[in-house]
């Protein structure tokens, strides 16, 4: 009997474990097959006051630098203050909000992924003509139509009639400015880097190492431009012409990209692939003024209602695993080019 009780329980166990398995399975392939539309990607929008944020950093340092009275007073006009605004808030004009994002970019852009999703949940409330967001931008470029399907996010702010303030406190360049230009207010820190309106490419060609080797390789194509320059075969004088020619075209259209918001930039003068520090941008005309975000955000504190909004989406072990591994080679890579001969140091 008891033999016979042993090996039902380890039959069930057998089953349940092949039904969990199976169940797994089925739900992975769910969640991979919604993943691939970014419109059916599982997350949720959160929201946080920043005058509340503001008030509360302030008070817990008020609570321990003010004597008892004063700080006793200080709530105690406080709540005046709020129960008067109560009153009139019946017949006084509604308060301006200001919608504050975050973008830090890398080589794809991948920021872009939660930032739609942000600017259609505040077009969907936000009061035309009224109310600004703010964008608190970060990046030194990367692939070119990965940042200008960011471009193409903040165009959409521009079309509603919101205003569009964007600040940059580290870095704005290539296609970081590619974004940064639709502002009706580009606002920089002091040293924050500023412009580089140029394209760069650069493919390692290792032929010559095969053929000394006895390697061959065979390319096919279809199309006489199908590949112009590559990496493991041998490139042609007309190869590279067009491989220019099609770096030319991109310049070309970047430029008319920054003309078109920036109108009062001097392109001849600023789409040299440069960058500028802050207060060179200024006198160039590729920012407005000169101000951290810090500064900013606090003044329009004291006259609007300020929400931060953060898309966060839900991923599964590999996706935060993948992440993990971009991100330290992003990290990798930034701190080379720091290290680099043409980054300056202070």
């Amino acid at each position: 009997m008891l033999e016979w009780i042993a090996d039902y329980g380890l039959f069930l166990a057998k089953g349940v474990t092949v039904a969990f398995l199976v169940s797994l399975v089925l739900m992975m392939l769910g969640r991979a097959r919604r993943g691939d539309l970014p419109g059916l990607q599982s997350g949720h929008l959160e929201v946080e006051t920043l005058n509340e944020r503001f008030d509360a950093e302030a008070d817990a340092l008020r609570s321990l630098v003010w004597d008892d009275n004063a700080w006793k007073a200080e709530r105690k006009a406080r709540k005046a203050k709020a129960k008067l605004e109560k009153k009139s808030a019946k017949t006084a004009e509604p308060k301006a909000h200001v919608y504050v994002l975050k973008f830090t970019g890398d080589m794809a852009a991948s920021a872009v992924a939660q930032m739609r999703h942000e600017i259609s949940a505040l077009l969907a409330v936000a009061v035309a003509e009224r109310d600004e967001v703010v964008v608190l931008l970060e990046s030194p470029g990367g692939m070119v139509h990965s940042y200008g399907l960011a471009s193409s996010q903040l165009a959409r702010i521009r079309a509603a009639n919101l205003r569009l303030t964007i600040c940059v406190d580290k870095v704005a360049a290539s296609g970081g400015y590619m974004m940064a230009c639709l502002a009706n207010q580009l606002i920089a820190a002091p040293f924050a880097v500023i412009g580089s309106i140029g394209v760069v490419a650069q493919i390692p060609n290792v032929h010559r190492l095969l053929k000394k080797n006895d390697i061959d390789v065979e390319l096919m194509t279809a199309g006489q431009y199908k590949r112009t320059l590559t990496m493991i075969g041998e490139n042609t004088d007309e190869g590279r012409a067009k491989f220019q020619h099609d770096l030319d075209d991109t310049h070309e259209l970047f430029k008319a990209h920054v003309a078109q918001w920036r109108t009062q930039v001097d392109m001849a003068v600023v789409a040299t692939g440069e960058h500028w520090y802050g207060q060179q941008a200024l006198a160039l005309g590729l920012v407005d003024s000169l101000k951290t975000s810090d500064d900013y955000l606090r003044e329009r504190a004291t006259e609007a209602e300020l929400f931060a909004l953060h898309w966060r989406e839900k991923k599964s072990l590999g996706q935060r695993l993948g992440i993990a591994a971009t991100s330290s080679v992003d990290n990798l890579l930034l701190r080379w080019w720091q290290r680099s001969v043409q980054s300056p140091r202070v």
